[in-house]
């Protein structure tokens, strides 16, 4: 009981052992040593429709939570990505002649996507996870839809915008 654990160490031929630190027992989840609620768990009570107030079903493998996590994270560098570069078109692309506006039209609707992805990508996250609680289908997802209808409109404005501006 009283023994510490050891591990083997030094050249090939010698042998002698390091003795290893003793471990401590995690705290109890949720709660801090003076017994009030740890910060992660006080800001996921502020989320709105939390998966953690989820009572229906059981917790699926972590393999699919982490798989629906890292989708998520796609859609957020998506969303991120299209901010810049609307923000990057906006104050950084020399104006269009003829179409003093164009930058506007090209950027502000990227912009506006990527906050649409943003909210909706974590709005999908919640009913992904909920549903591989609950063992149910996964809900089809809206957000390839609203990212190509976008993408769409935005590319056509772009070829608006560059032949009224290549007009003389």
């Amino acid at each position: 009981m009283g023994e510490r654990p050891t591990e083997p160490c030094g050249r090939a031929g010698e042998s002698f052992h390091l003795a290893l630190p003793a471990r401590r027992l995690p705290k109890a989840k949720g709660r801090t040593g003076n017994g009030s609620m740890s910060w992660s768990k006080r800001m996921a009570e502020l989320l709105p429709g939390s998966i953690t107030r989820d009572s229906g079903g059981t917790e699926p493998d972590p393999r699919f939570t982490f798989a629906n996590e890292r989708t998520f994270l796609a859609w957020s560098r998506t969303a991120l990505a299209l901010v810049v570069a609307g923000l990057g078109i906006v104050q950084l692309l020399p104006p269009f002649p003829r179409v003093p506006a164009g930058r506007h039209l090209l950027g502000i609707p990227l912009i506006v996507l990527g906050a649409v992805l943003a909210v909706a990508a974590y709005v999908e996250w919640g009913r992904s996870q909920r549903a591989l609680r609950r063992g149910e289908p996964l809900p089809h997802s809206i957000l390839p839809w609203i990212l190509a209808a976008t993408v769409t409109a935005i590319a056509v404005i772009a070829a608006a915008v560059v032949l009224v501006s290549a007009l003389r």
